[in-house]
């Protein structure tokens, strides 16, 4: 058996496809999937999508939203 070192090792070295399946896996044996609460948050992203695009709401870019956070944390 491999130890967690040679496992590292092993799987850094793979393409990242490869990479990108075992840290998928990985993350769904620490936090199994729930198809009900991904539903909530499906049915939450299309109804914000909708306010942004027939306009209900106004989106706010991402440069004013890190700035405003960084002078949150700057005080």
């Amino acid at each position: 058996m491999h130890s967690t070192v040679e496992l590292i090792m092993e799987a850094t070295s793979l393409p990242v496809e490869e990479r990108t399946l075992i840290v998928d896996s990985l993350l769904k044996s620490l936090n199994s999937p729930d198809s009900k609460l991904d539903l909530k948050w499906a049915k939450v992203a299309q109804r914000r999508f909708n306010d942004l695009k027939s306009g209900r709401v106004k989106g706010i870019p991402g440069s004013v939203v890190f700035e405003n956070i960084k002078k949150r944390l700057d005080s």
